[in-house]
């Protein structure tokens, strides 16, 4: 329903909050203005005009990255955390101040834009940890008085390209562990999100200033897809990172690939979740509705596609679709509201050829699809999530479309689902509702979801930063975040110790 409790926000005010949230955190709107307009999703209209960066702009930061690079790998890892401590703690002074920019450019509700800087808190305490656990192994060597060691060692620039709708999250997981392991960073943030990124990036600058690191170690660039490009081919960027489309991972790899770059790769997620006959339908019902929903369907965790065992899609479908009748559409910065707009106009009208495509293929709209038209905001795109009944996985269900469209498929045993399920090309997250531990071990399995996330009894969406966080096939196989995620931005160096004073050779080769 569309919220009609509270007052719309104007642009004035929203332009008046981004204003204040940017001083705040350290950055003088007037040296970043520009010619280039930052729209807001809440009502479609300009709130600021910022400076891009030109191609020698880029490549300066790139130059002083790599001579940065040169002091701060030799610096003890455990003193490199002491920069990213710094950051966490600003991070979390200025938690609502990056709370309302996120809200601003992105269209996210309060919570989840609050939500996706605590996200960033919990990296930078996680990459403190790890600044001291930066392990390699001793192995046993087959020659006596010889030792078998790993060592990891800083790589260089790592460059990340990040979209638009997690502006700030996915920075900070490749930025804190990046500098931890050693390495400096360029940053090229979506078109959409540069003041975002510009009030991050301050962040960081204040904490490099209190704790005495390296100038230059870091750097964002504000672009279009050129300023992308340009750290893509750059031989002195050593690892990048992306995160968007599979169309931009299909453009990019070959590019990083020809010139022995390393690719950190993160891209589309097709999600889907698996309800089985014995599921707990109401806790199913609330992960459904929040992965499928939240964010106006606009993370790579949104769940679209939703399997249901035959014996149960009777009772849970229609709770669904009276969910979603009550959630409230509107302005993100209003109490209550739970979907905000989508990013642009190109957005919703992906979602309405994927709804119209999907009823040529033999779907039936169940609930949703339809723009909601704002008095205050005629220029913004908010639309009703929707809720289409399949008959089958034809190649709109196939295909990611970044709005918030939940495709209902039944199934009769459990080897069909998996087999529903797996038979996309995307492997970001998935998830089944089950109360069988039979059936929650086989989605598990080698033979189960063939993603990088797979839960039991949650939803797709929400990742906690203590796991690495990355997907197969079109995704792109890369992991960010935690577990041994760190390794991605080092290089790893085999050592042979002989401490034996003879020279045998491995293998037993005899020479001289």
């Amino acid at each position: 329903m569309t919220d009609t409790t509270t007052t719309f926000p104007t642009t004035a005010e929203i332009t008046a909050d981004v204003l204040r949230a940017l001083k705040a955190t350290g950055v003088d709107p007037d040296a970043v203005a520009g010619d280039t307009e930052v729209r807001t999703p809440i009502t479609g209209d300009v709130i600021f005009r910022v400076r891009t960066s030109t191609r020698d702009d880029i490549d300066t930061a790139v130059a002083t990255a790599a001579e940065a690079f040169t002091t701060w790998r030799d610096i003890p890892a455990p003193v490199r955390g002491q920069l990213v401590k710094r950051w966490g703690q600003l991070l979390t002074e200025h938690k609502e101040d990056l709370g309302a920019l996120v809200t601003a450019e992105v269209g996210k509700v309060t919570s989840e834009a609050l939500g996706e800087v605590q996200e960033m808190i919990d990296i930078t305490d996680l990459a403190v940890g790890q600044s001291r656990q930066l392990y390699g192994k001793t192995m046993p060597s087959e020659r006596p008085g010889h030792r078998l060691a790993e060592t990891w060692h800083p790589l260089g620039v790592v460059g990340v390209i990040s979209a638009f709708n997690f502006p700030v999250a996915v920075y900070s997981w490749n930025t804190a562990l990046a500098l931890i392991c050693g390495n400096s960073v360029v940053w090229k943030p979506a078109e959409a999100t540069p003041l975002t990124a510009l009030a991050t990036d301050a962040l960081l600058a204040r904490a490099a200033e209190d704790v005495g690191a390296p100038a230059g170690l870091h750097h964002v660039v504000i672009s279009d897809r050129t300023g992308g490009e340009q750290l893509v081919n750059d031989t002195r960027v050593a690892l990048v990172s992306a995160t968007g489309s599979v169309r931009m991972g299909r453009e990019i790899a070959p590019q990083i690939a020809a010139r022995f770059g390393r690719a950190l790769l993160e891209l589309g997620g097709n999600n889907g979740a698996v309800v089985t006959a014995s599921a707990d339908l109401d806790l199913a019902l609330r992960g459904i509705v929040f992965s499928a929903a939240g964010t106006a369907g606009q993370r790579c965790t949104t769940l679209r596609r939703l399997i249901v065992h035959a014996d149960v899609a009777d009772h849970l479908v229609p709770r669904i679709v009276d969910a979603y009748g009550t959630l409230t559409i509107g302005a993100p910065t209003n109490d209550g509201v739970l979907v905000g707009p989508l990013i642009d106009r190109q957005s919703f009208e992906n979602q309405q050829a994927a709804l119209a495509q999907a009823q040529q293929e033999g779907g039936e709209v169940l609930y949703g699809g339809d723009r909601v038209l704002i008095d205050d905001a005629p220029d913004a795109y908010y639309v009703q999530p929707a809720v289409v009944q399949m008959p089958e996985q034809s190649d709109v269900v196939q295909a990611e479309t970044f709005a918030p469209i939940l495709y209902v498929l039944t199934y009769q045993t459990l080897e069909e689902a998996i087999a529903l399920h797996n038979a996309v090309p995307q492997g970001l997250s998935s998830a089944i509702f089950t109360n069988d531990q039979a059936e929650a071990e086989t989605f598990l399995s080698a033979g189960g979801s063939d993603c990088g996330i797979v839960n039991v009894n949650i939803g797709t969406s929400g990742a906690e930063i203590g796991g690495a966080f990355g997907g197969e096939k079109e995704t792109g196989g890369g992991r960010e975040s935690g577990s041994d995620s760190w390794k991605t931005y080092m290089r790893q160096a085999t050592n042979t110790i002989n401490f034996s004073g003879e020279l045998p050779l491995a293998q037993g080769v005899k020479f001289l």
